[in-house]
Protein backbone atom coordinates (compact mmCIF):
# COMPACT_ATOMS: atom_id res chain seq x y z
CA UNK A 1 0.00 0.00 0.00
CA UNK A 2 1.00 3.85 -0.93
CA UNK A 3 2.04 5.76 2.16
CA UNK A 4 -0.53 8.34 2.83
CA UNK A 5 0.42 11.54 4.24
CA UNK A 6 -1.44 13.89 7.12
CA UNK A 7 -0.07 16.62 8.67
CA UNK A 8 0.11 14.82 11.67
CA UNK A 9 1.95 11.43 9.99
CA UNK A 10 5.22 12.75 10.98
CA UNK A 11 4.66 11.39 14.55
CA UNK A 12 4.86 7.95 13.27
CA UNK A 13 8.86 8.39 12.33
CA UNK A 14 11.69 8.85 14.23
CA UNK A 15 12.93 11.78 15.32
CA UNK A 16 15.99 13.69 15.76
CA UNK A 17 16.56 17.15 17.77
CA UNK A 18 13.51 17.25 19.31
CA UNK A 19 12.77 19.10 22.88
CA UNK A 20 11.29 17.12 26.26
CA UNK A 21 8.71 18.63 27.06
CA UNK A 22 7.90 17.70 30.63
CA UNK A 23 3.80 17.75 30.42
CA UNK A 24 2.17 16.44 27.21
CA UNK A 25 -0.93 17.84 28.38
CA UNK A 26 0.24 21.16 28.38
CA UNK A 27 2.10 20.68 24.84
CA UNK A 28 -1.39 19.32 23.45
CA UNK A 29 -3.35 22.64 24.54
CA UNK A 30 -0.74 24.86 23.24
CA UNK A 31 -0.84 22.91 19.73
CA UNK A 32 -4.68 23.13 19.71
CA UNK A 33 -4.56 26.79 20.33
CA UNK A 34 -2.50 27.27 17.72
CA UNK A 35 -4.38 25.05 15.22
CA UNK A 36 -7.03 27.79 15.64
CA UNK A 37 -5.07 30.69 15.32
CA UNK A 38 -4.89 32.96 11.55
CA UNK A 39 -1.74 31.46 9.01
CA UNK A 40 1.15 33.31 9.65
CA UNK A 41 1.44 33.57 5.73
CA UNK A 42 -1.20 32.51 2.65
CA UNK A 43 -0.82 29.93 0.20
CA UNK A 44 -1.21 31.83 -2.56
CA UNK A 45 2.34 34.03 -1.41
CA UNK A 46 4.10 30.57 -1.53
CA UNK A 47 3.22 29.85 -4.46
CA UNK A 48 3.95 32.73 -5.89
CA UNK A 49 7.96 32.22 -4.36
CA UNK A 50 7.80 28.89 -5.67
CA UNK A 51 6.97 30.52 -8.97
CA UNK A 52 10.58 33.01 -8.74
CA UNK A 53 12.53 30.40 -7.42
CA UNK A 54 12.08 28.31 -10.55
CA UNK A 55 13.22 31.13 -12.38
CA UNK A 56 16.17 30.75 -10.54
CA UNK A 57 16.26 27.24 -11.30
CA UNK A 58 16.33 27.70 -14.92
CA UNK A 59 19.29 30.21 -14.66
CA UNK A 60 16.96 33.07 -14.91
CA UNK A 61 17.20 34.87 -11.19
CA UNK A 62 19.02 34.54 -7.83
CA UNK A 63 18.10 33.57 -4.72
CA UNK A 64 19.24 36.51 -1.68
CA UNK A 65 18.54 34.38 1.55
CA UNK A 66 19.46 36.27 4.70
CA UNK A 67 18.50 37.33 8.49
CA UNK A 68 18.95 35.85 11.79
CA UNK A 69 20.88 32.47 12.86
CA UNK A 70 17.96 32.70 15.81
CA UNK A 71 15.53 35.10 16.52
CA UNK A 72 15.68 36.57 20.10
CA UNK A 73 12.56 37.33 22.45
CA UNK A 74 14.67 40.07 24.23
CA UNK A 75 15.92 42.05 21.76
CA UNK A 76 13.01 41.91 19.30
CA UNK A 77 12.11 45.57 18.27
CA UNK A 78 10.95 47.32 15.17
CA UNK A 79 14.62 48.75 14.93
CA UNK A 80 16.13 45.12 14.20
CA UNK A 81 13.06 44.48 11.79
CA UNK A 82 14.28 47.84 9.97
CA UNK A 83 17.92 47.72 10.00
CA UNK A 84 18.05 44.12 8.70
CA UNK A 85 15.29 44.31 5.96
CA UNK A 86 17.72 47.80 4.81
CA UNK A 87 20.77 45.52 4.77
CA UNK A 88 18.68 42.90 2.68
CA UNK A 89 17.88 45.72 0.09
CA UNK A 90 20.99 46.84 -0.19
CA UNK A 91 22.59 43.50 -0.52
CA UNK A 92 20.02 42.89 -3.29
CA UNK A 93 20.25 46.18 -5.41
CA UNK A 94 24.17 45.48 -5.56
CA UNK A 95 23.34 42.45 -7.43
CA UNK A 96 20.77 43.25 -9.33
CA UNK A 97 22.08 46.21 -10.65
CA UNK A 98 25.44 44.69 -10.74
CA UNK A 99 25.07 41.85 -12.68
CA UNK A 100 21.50 42.92 -14.38
CA UNK A 101 19.79 39.90 -12.89
CA UNK A 102 16.50 39.68 -11.04
CA UNK A 103 16.69 38.80 -7.18
CA UNK A 104 14.81 36.96 -4.95
CA UNK A 105 14.70 38.06 -1.78
CA UNK A 106 13.89 35.55 1.27
CA UNK A 107 15.00 36.51 5.03
CA UNK A 108 15.37 33.86 7.90
CA UNK A 109 12.90 36.38 10.06
CA UNK A 110 9.36 36.01 11.25
CA UNK A 111 10.11 32.38 12.47
CA UNK A 112 13.64 31.57 12.80
CA UNK A 113 13.03 30.42 16.58
CA UNK A 114 14.30 26.78 16.79
CA UNK A 115 18.28 25.72 16.72
CA UNK A 116 19.63 22.48 16.65
CA UNK A 117 22.02 21.21 18.46
CA UNK A 118 25.27 18.90 18.56
CA UNK A 119 24.33 17.70 22.13
CA UNK A 120 20.99 17.11 24.35
CA UNK A 121 22.95 18.99 27.46
CA UNK A 122 25.51 20.93 27.81
CA UNK A 123 27.87 21.25 31.29
CA UNK A 124 29.27 24.37 33.28
CA UNK A 125 31.39 24.08 36.05
CA UNK A 126 30.06 20.26 36.61
CA UNK A 127 26.62 21.21 36.10
CA UNK A 128 24.58 19.48 33.50
CA UNK A 129 21.86 21.16 32.10
CA UNK A 130 19.42 20.74 28.78
CA UNK A 131 21.24 22.70 26.16
CA UNK A 132 19.27 25.84 25.06
CA UNK A 133 17.35 25.00 21.83
CA UNK A 134 16.22 28.63 20.81
CA UNK A 135 13.52 31.52 22.32
CA UNK A 136 10.74 29.23 20.97
CA UNK A 137 12.16 25.93 23.44
CA UNK A 138 13.54 27.28 26.83
CA UNK A 139 15.35 29.82 28.05
CA UNK A 140 18.88 30.55 27.56
CA UNK A 141 19.80 31.49 30.57
CA UNK A 142 21.82 28.71 32.45
CA UNK A 143 19.27 27.68 34.77
CA UNK A 144 17.44 24.84 35.62
CA UNK A 145 14.41 26.36 35.10
CA UNK A 146 14.90 28.16 32.14
CA UNK A 147 15.92 25.32 30.30
CA UNK A 148 12.72 23.33 30.81
CA UNK A 149 11.38 23.21 27.29
CA UNK A 150 8.03 25.38 27.61
CA UNK A 151 5.35 25.13 25.04
CA UNK A 152 4.16 28.75 25.94
CA UNK A 153 7.44 30.08 24.22
CA UNK A 154 5.15 29.09 21.05
CA UNK A 155 2.48 31.31 21.51
CA UNK A 156 5.25 34.50 22.08
CA UNK A 157 7.05 33.06 19.45
CA UNK A 158 3.89 33.41 17.06
CA UNK A 159 2.56 36.72 18.15
CA UNK A 160 6.59 37.93 17.66
CA UNK A 161 6.52 36.15 14.06
CA UNK A 162 3.23 37.55 13.13
CA UNK A 163 4.50 41.14 14.35
CA UNK A 164 7.58 40.80 11.89
CA UNK A 165 5.59 40.08 9.30
CA UNK A 166 3.42 42.82 9.65
CA UNK A 167 6.09 45.44 10.02
CA UNK A 168 7.62 43.53 7.09
CA UNK A 169 4.93 44.28 4.36
CA UNK A 170 4.58 47.50 5.77
CA UNK A 171 8.04 48.37 4.68
CA UNK A 172 7.96 46.77 1.24
CA UNK A 173 4.99 48.00 0.33
CA UNK A 174 5.06 51.57 2.24
CA UNK A 175 7.43 53.55 0.25
CA UNK A 176 10.78 52.29 2.05
CA UNK A 177 11.53 49.92 -0.45
CA UNK A 178 10.91 52.50 -3.27
CA UNK A 179 14.09 52.87 -5.82
CA UNK A 180 13.96 56.40 -4.94
CA UNK A 181 14.65 56.00 -1.75
CA UNK A 182 18.21 53.73 -2.63
CA UNK A 183 20.50 56.11 -0.07
CA UNK A 184 18.34 56.07 2.53
CA UNK A 185 18.83 52.63 2.77
CA UNK A 186 22.71 53.06 4.27
CA UNK A 187 23.09 52.77 7.75
CA UNK A 188 24.55 54.87 10.01
CA UNK A 189 27.11 52.54 11.28
CA UNK A 190 28.43 51.28 7.68
CA UNK A 191 32.42 52.04 9.07
CA UNK A 192 34.21 51.30 5.97
CA UNK A 193 34.58 55.09 3.84
CA UNK A 194 35.47 53.01 0.76
CA UNK A 195 32.72 50.69 0.95
CA UNK A 196 29.80 53.41 1.98
CA UNK A 197 31.75 55.68 -1.08
CA UNK A 198 31.04 52.49 -3.46
CA UNK A 199 27.60 52.31 -2.29
CA UNK A 200 26.66 55.54 -3.02
CA UNK A 201 28.13 55.86 -6.14
CA UNK A 202 26.14 52.96 -7.36
CA UNK A 203 22.77 54.92 -5.74
CA UNK A 204 23.74 58.07 -8.01
CA UNK A 205 23.84 55.74 -10.83
CA UNK A 206 20.42 54.22 -10.19
CA UNK A 207 18.88 58.13 -9.79
CA UNK A 208 20.22 58.43 -12.92
CA UNK A 209 18.74 55.44 -14.34
CA UNK A 210 15.52 56.26 -12.53
CA UNK A 211 15.58 59.57 -14.08
CA UNK A 212 16.08 58.18 -17.46
CA UNK A 213 13.17 55.96 -17.08
CA UNK A 214 10.71 58.33 -15.31
CA UNK A 215 11.60 60.78 -18.41
CA UNK A 216 10.26 57.42 -20.96
CA UNK A 217 7.21 57.10 -18.94
CA UNK A 218 7.85 54.45 -16.35
CA UNK A 219 7.52 56.22 -12.53
CA UNK A 220 7.02 54.63 -9.15
CA UNK A 221 2.67 55.74 -9.68
CA UNK A 222 2.56 53.23 -12.75
CA UNK A 223 5.34 50.98 -12.30
CA UNK A 224 5.12 49.13 -9.19
CA UNK A 225 8.27 47.35 -9.21
CA UNK A 226 10.03 51.08 -8.70
CA UNK A 227 8.21 51.61 -5.53
CA UNK A 228 7.36 48.26 -4.03
CA UNK A 229 9.60 44.79 -3.69
CA UNK A 230 8.57 41.45 -1.95
CA UNK A 231 10.46 39.81 0.72
CA UNK A 232 9.18 36.06 1.60
CA UNK A 233 10.04 34.66 5.08
CA UNK A 234 11.68 30.90 5.83
CA UNK A 235 13.06 29.25 8.64
CA UNK A 236 14.50 25.34 9.32
CA UNK A 237 11.45 23.56 10.32
CA UNK A 238 12.73 22.15 13.14
CA UNK A 239 10.23 22.47 15.81
CA UNK A 240 7.24 20.40 14.15
CA UNK A 241 4.67 20.58 17.23
CA UNK A 242 4.89 24.26 15.88
CA UNK A 243 4.87 23.31 12.40
CA UNK A 244 1.75 21.04 12.43
CA UNK A 245 -0.37 23.48 13.79
CA UNK A 246 0.24 25.82 10.91
CA UNK A 247 -0.33 23.40 7.85
CA UNK A 248 -3.72 24.18 7.04
CA UNK A 249 -5.67 22.91 3.39
CA UNK A 250 -5.91 25.57 1.04
CA UNK A 251 -9.45 26.60 -0.27
CA UNK A 252 -7.88 27.07 -3.98
CA UNK A 253 -6.19 24.17 -4.85
CA UNK A 254 -7.17 21.74 -1.89
CA UNK A 255 -3.23 21.32 -1.39
CA UNK A 256 -1.44 21.15 2.42
CA UNK A 257 0.47 24.10 3.10
CA UNK A 258 2.61 25.26 6.16
CA UNK A 259 1.43 28.61 7.00
CA UNK A 260 4.22 29.55 9.07
CA UNK A 261 6.66 30.81 6.46
CA UNK A 262 6.75 30.76 2.96
CA UNK A 263 9.81 28.52 2.58
CA UNK A 264 10.59 26.04 4.92
CA UNK A 265 14.11 23.92 5.15
CA UNK A 266 15.56 20.88 6.32
CA UNK A 267 18.99 20.69 8.38
CA UNK A 268 21.70 18.65 7.97
CA UNK A 269 21.31 17.04 11.45
CA UNK A 270 17.32 16.15 10.67
CA UNK A 271 17.46 15.30 6.68
CA UNK A 272 17.46 11.02 7.38
CA UNK A 273 14.99 9.65 4.73
CA UNK A 274 12.81 7.54 7.24
CA UNK A 275 13.20 10.79 9.62
CA UNK A 276 9.82 13.00 10.75
CA UNK A 277 11.39 15.73 9.53
CA UNK A 278 11.49 14.48 5.56
CA UNK A 279 7.93 13.35 5.84
CA UNK A 280 6.38 16.97 7.47
CA UNK A 281 7.84 18.76 4.59
CA UNK A 282 7.09 15.64 1.61
CA UNK A 283 3.67 16.53 2.17
CA UNK A 284 3.24 20.19 2.44
CA UNK A 285 3.42 22.26 -0.90
CA UNK A 286 5.41 25.17 0.25
CA UNK A 287 8.94 25.43 -1.88
CA UNK A 288 11.26 23.50 0.81
CA UNK A 289 15.45 23.83 1.25
CA UNK A 290 17.70 21.06 2.19
CA UNK A 291 20.71 21.60 3.88
CA UNK A 292 23.91 19.40 2.31
CA UNK A 293 26.68 18.74 4.30
CA UNK A 294 30.03 16.96 3.71
CA UNK A 295 28.73 13.75 5.01
CA UNK A 296 25.80 13.19 2.88
CA UNK A 297 26.34 10.73 -0.46
CA UNK A 298 25.37 10.90 -3.93
CA UNK A 299 22.84 8.07 -2.93
CA UNK A 300 21.29 10.01 -0.21
CA UNK A 301 21.10 12.97 -1.84
CA UNK A 302 19.21 11.46 -4.51
CA UNK A 303 16.63 9.67 -2.98
CA UNK A 304 16.05 12.66 -0.79
CA UNK A 305 15.11 14.49 -3.90
CA UNK A 306 12.77 11.67 -5.44
CA UNK A 307 11.10 11.80 -1.92
CA UNK A 308 10.55 15.68 -1.62
CA UNK A 309 10.30 16.12 -4.73
CA UNK A 310 8.34 13.54 -6.96
CA UNK A 311 7.17 15.60 -9.84
CA UNK A 312 10.63 17.09 -10.40
CA UNK A 313 8.78 20.54 -10.06
CA UNK A 314 11.05 23.66 -10.88
CA UNK A 315 11.24 26.19 -7.65
CA UNK A 316 10.10 23.36 -5.14
CA UNK A 317 13.70 22.14 -3.93
CA UNK A 318 16.31 24.21 -2.74
CA UNK A 319 19.52 22.44 -1.99
CA UNK A 320 21.77 24.60 0.20
CA UNK A 321 25.39 23.59 0.03
CA UNK A 322 27.31 24.35 3.45
CA UNK A 323 30.64 22.24 3.00
CA UNK A 324 33.33 24.18 4.21
CA UNK A 325 35.78 26.14 2.47
CA UNK A 326 38.27 23.77 3.12
CA UNK A 327 35.52 21.02 1.05
CA UNK A 328 33.50 22.71 -1.19
CA UNK A 329 36.09 22.12 -4.28
CA UNK A 330 36.38 18.80 -3.55
CA UNK A 331 33.15 17.46 -1.96
CA UNK A 332 30.70 19.68 -3.89
CA UNK A 333 31.12 17.89 -7.43
CA UNK A 334 30.32 14.92 -7.37
CA UNK A 335 27.14 15.68 -5.92
CA UNK A 336 26.42 18.23 -8.50
CA UNK A 337 26.94 15.73 -11.27
CA UNK A 338 24.66 13.06 -9.86
CA UNK A 339 21.82 15.57 -9.80
CA UNK A 340 22.38 16.68 -13.39
CA UNK A 341 22.76 12.87 -14.61
CA UNK A 342 19.29 12.67 -13.07
CA UNK A 343 17.89 15.89 -14.39
CA UNK A 344 16.79 16.95 -11.44
CA UNK A 345 15.53 20.50 -11.26
CA UNK A 346 16.29 22.22 -8.30
CA UNK A 347 17.64 25.74 -6.88
CA UNK A 348 21.39 25.34 -5.60
CA UNK A 349 22.45 27.84 -3.46
CA UNK A 350 25.45 27.99 -0.69
CA UNK A 351 25.57 28.63 3.12
CA UNK A 352 28.95 29.85 3.91
CA UNK A 353 28.45 30.15 7.04
CA UNK A 354 27.97 26.95 8.98
CA UNK A 355 31.05 24.97 7.47
CA UNK A 356 33.24 27.67 8.72
CA UNK A 357 32.66 28.13 11.92
CA UNK A 358 35.85 28.09 14.29
CA UNK A 359 36.10 29.16 18.04
CA UNK A 360 38.66 31.95 18.35
CA UNK A 361 41.74 31.93 21.10
CA UNK A 362 39.23 33.96 23.08
CA UNK A 363 36.71 31.48 23.73
CA UNK A 364 33.88 33.14 21.03
CA UNK A 365 32.70 31.32 18.46
CA UNK A 366 33.65 33.04 15.08
CA UNK A 367 33.57 32.91 11.01
CA UNK A 368 36.31 34.60 9.15
CA UNK A 369 35.35 36.55 6.22
CA UNK A 370 38.04 35.06 4.03
CA UNK A 371 36.70 31.53 4.65
CA UNK A 372 33.27 32.50 4.09
CA UNK A 373 34.00 34.35 0.61
CA UNK A 374 36.63 31.73 -0.31
CA UNK A 375 33.47 29.32 0.32
CA UNK A 376 31.09 31.30 -2.02
CA UNK A 377 34.06 31.44 -4.94
CA UNK A 378 34.64 27.56 -4.57
CA UNK A 379 30.78 27.64 -5.21
CA UNK A 380 30.25 29.42 -8.21
CA UNK A 381 33.73 27.75 -9.61
CA UNK A 382 32.43 24.25 -8.88
CA UNK A 383 29.38 25.28 -11.02
CA UNK A 384 31.25 27.17 -13.93
CA UNK A 385 33.27 24.08 -14.50
CA UNK A 386 30.49 21.71 -14.62
CA UNK A 387 28.33 24.21 -16.60
CA UNK A 388 25.41 24.60 -14.37
CA UNK A 389 24.16 27.52 -12.63
CA UNK A 390 25.25 28.80 -8.78
CA UNK A 391 21.81 29.77 -7.82
CA UNK A 392 21.75 31.57 -5.18
CA UNK A 393 23.13 32.24 -1.32
CA UNK A 394 22.15 31.74 2.00
CA UNK A 395 23.65 33.35 4.94
CA UNK A 396 23.17 34.35 8.64
CA UNK A 397 22.93 38.44 9.07
CA UNK A 398 21.99 41.23 10.76
CA UNK A 399 21.27 45.26 10.33
CA UNK A 400 23.03 45.29 13.83
CA UNK A 401 26.32 46.95 14.66
CA UNK A 402 27.89 43.92 16.05
CA UNK A 403 31.40 42.25 15.77
CA UNK A 404 30.84 38.63 15.70
CA UNK A 405 32.60 37.19 12.38
CA UNK A 406 36.29 38.81 12.05
CA UNK A 407 37.82 40.02 8.74
CA UNK A 408 36.83 41.84 6.01
CA UNK A 409 37.21 45.39 5.12
CA UNK A 410 36.19 46.73 8.66
CA UNK A 411 39.20 44.30 9.93
CA UNK A 412 37.42 43.04 12.91
CA UNK A 413 40.34 41.01 14.45
CA UNK A 414 39.79 38.37 17.83
CA UNK A 415 40.63 40.69 20.18
CA UNK A 416 37.66 42.80 18.79
CA UNK A 417 34.99 40.19 18.94
CA UNK A 418 33.84 40.59 22.79
CA UNK A 419 33.15 44.61 21.95
CA UNK A 420 29.38 44.04 20.38
CA UNK A 421 28.99 40.21 20.27
CA UNK A 422 24.97 39.63 21.15
CA UNK A 423 24.18 36.41 18.87
CA UNK A 424 21.74 33.85 20.61
CA UNK A 425 23.63 31.04 18.96
CA UNK A 426 26.35 31.34 16.00
CA UNK A 427 28.18 34.51 14.54
CA UNK A 428 26.62 36.67 12.15
CA UNK A 429 27.46 39.12 9.28
CA UNK A 430 26.95 42.69 10.04
CA UNK A 431 25.71 45.67 7.51
CA UNK A 432 29.45 46.47 6.63
CA UNK A 433 30.52 42.83 5.82
CA UNK A 434 27.02 41.63 4.25
CA UNK A 435 27.20 44.52 1.85
CA UNK A 436 31.27 43.85 0.63
CA UNK A 437 30.18 40.05 -0.07
CA UNK A 438 26.94 41.62 -2.12
CA UNK A 439 29.41 43.74 -4.25
CA UNK A 440 31.94 40.58 -4.63
CA UNK A 441 29.23 38.32 -5.67
CA UNK A 442 27.94 40.50 -8.38
CA UNK A 443 31.12 40.38 -9.86
CA UNK A 444 31.17 36.64 -9.57
CA UNK A 445 27.93 36.56 -10.97
CA UNK A 446 27.76 38.78 -13.39
CA UNK A 447 31.09 36.48 -15.00
CA UNK A 448 28.80 33.75 -14.62
CA UNK A 449 25.52 35.51 -16.44
CA UNK A 450 28.00 36.82 -19.44
CA UNK A 451 29.73 33.36 -20.51
CA UNK A 452 32.43 32.85 -17.86
CA UNK A 453 30.61 29.74 -16.44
Amino acid sequence: MSRVWTPSSWRDYPIQQQPDYPNPLALQAVEEQLAGFPPLVFAGEARDLKQQLAEVAEGRAFLLQGGDCAESFAEFGADTIRDTFKVLLQMAIVLTFGASCPVVKVGRMAGQFAKPRSAATEVVDDVELPSYRGDIVNGIEFDAVARIPDPQRMLQATHQAAATLNLLRAFSKGGMADLHQVHRWNLDFIHNRDLSERYQHLADRIDETLGFMAACGMTAENTKAIRETTLFTSHEALLLNYEQAFTRRDSLSGDWYDCSAHMLWIGDRTRQLDSAHVEFLSGVCNPIGLKLGPSITEDELLRLIERLNPHNEAGRLNLIVRMGADRVAETFPPLLRAVQREGARVVWSCDPMHGNTIKASSGYKTRPFEQILREVRGFFDVHRAEGSYAGGVHFEMTGQDVTECTGGSGSITEELLGDRYHTQCDPRLNADQALELAFLMAEMLKDCRSGGR
